[in-house]
């Protein structure tokens, strides 16, 4: 037998054991968090027709997608991202409905890049959407839903840090960037590439005070301080509408009571172009990334045909499982597993005692002796 066949492909891997207890630890208790708040579950394939996460849906990039063909010729792609499938589901069965929509998920994403860095190309995602429902309180339930979703798995020491695409449009659209550069910069201060923002914005011809408001972006993080020196920085309208929402999920933050757990970040702009207002990233210590990434998407349904606000969240599992792992949070262990030996004489005898293990939750087998 080849060596080959033994072995996983890079990027991803065989969970078993006790580690595989483990993660459906922290998934049943991420998934009863969820359904505590109302949420119901719903389940879409792992492929689907490539438009689900084209361009202009503007999710993940074409050449780090799964690509593949049917017999019919459909180009067919596995899911990178639950959003864009969640919001054809919605689209597709929930047309006509006006009432706000809770829906869960969890399954596999898949991601195909080479620049892997220790990162896994299939993952493990959990998450939440809300549908038909534009507010503030929305927005805010997703947060708070965050925290204690987190703190249901073990997490203690996590941030939950808030951004707003709208009041980087806001100030994009006062300096009078065209779509193609507000991307580019958007990309630029994503990745913390300041110098290349800089450059971008001189090469553009972009003047004073505008290139100064949006290279002052990334330093817009903190507390609710930050919030007042963004709105101080511009009067533009579409940026102080952003700001006084944001001002007003705090408050709501407050009333459940996770304060504690939440800050804000103006320079945090997600490359999923598909979001159009509160954005937010969960950290937590000893994981480089999110654990968990989320916004509010009201423009997405309409490309299937459902004109619809939304907001949602995921959360990658293998990230919390490596962070509990790294932080020592200790997880209640499977119970061992009682082995009972028989032989030919006493099998009868043996098989009632493993029964009565078993009806009293008790894991058991048979073993024969030797």
């Amino acid at each position: 037998m080849s060596q080959r066949l033994l072995h996983t492909p890079e990027g991803v891997r065989d969970i078993y054991g006790k580690e595989y207890a483990r993660k459906l630890y922290v998934e049943n208790s991420l998934r009863e968090s969820i359904r505590l708040y109302g949420y119901e579950d719903i389940q879409t394939p792992t492929f689907e027709f490539f438009d689900v996460f084209s361009r202009e849906i503007g999710t993940t990039p074409s050449r780090e997608l799964y690509k593949f063909f049917d017999k019919e010729g459909n180009t067919l792609v596995l899911r990178p991202d639950f959003t864009p499938s969640i919001a054809r589901c919605a689209a597709k069965y929930f047309c006509e409905e006006k009432k706000p929509l809770r829906f869960g998920y969890a399954g596999s994403a898949f991601t195909n890049t080479s620049s892997l860095q220790g990162r896994l190309k299939e993952v493990t995602q959990m998450g939440a959407e809300l549908v038909n429902d534009p507010s503030v309180q929305a927005d805010a339930e997703m947060i708070c839903l965050v925290v204690e979703a987190l703190r249901s798995a073990g997490l203690k020491r996590f941030q939950v840090a808030i951004g707003e695409v709208e009041y980087f449009k806001g100030l994009c659209e006062e300096a009078g960037l065209d779509e193609e550069t507000e991307l580019d910069l958007r990309a630029y201060i994503s990745g913390k590439n300041y110098f290349a923002a800089q450059e971008l914005l001189i090469e553009r011809g972009v003047e004073e005070p505008y290139k100064g408001r949006l290279l002052k972006v990334a330093d817009l993080f903190g507390d609710m301080d930050s919030l007042s020196e963004a709105g101080a920085l511009t009067d533009n309208p579409r940026s102080g509408a952003a700001i006084r929402r944001l001002q007003e999920l705090y408050s709501i933050v407050e009333l459940y009571g996770a304060a504690d757990y939440v800050s804000f970040d103006l320079g945090m702009l997600s490359k999923y172009r598909y979001y159009t207002g509160m954005i937010f990233r969960a950290y937590t210590y000893g994981v480089g990334e999110a654990v968990v990434k989320g916004g509010r998407y009201d423009r997405l349904l309409h490309q299937f045909g459902k004109d619809a606000p939304a907001v949602g969240f995921v959360m990658v599992i293998d990230s919390i499982l490596e962070a509990l792992s790294r932080q020592d949070v200790g997880l209640p262990a499977p119970e061992d597993v009682r082995e009972v030996c028989y032989d030919q004489d006493d099998f009868s005898e043996k098989l009632k005692e493993v029964q009565a293990l078993r009806k009293k939750g008790i894991p058991a087998v048979l073993t024969p002796r030797d």
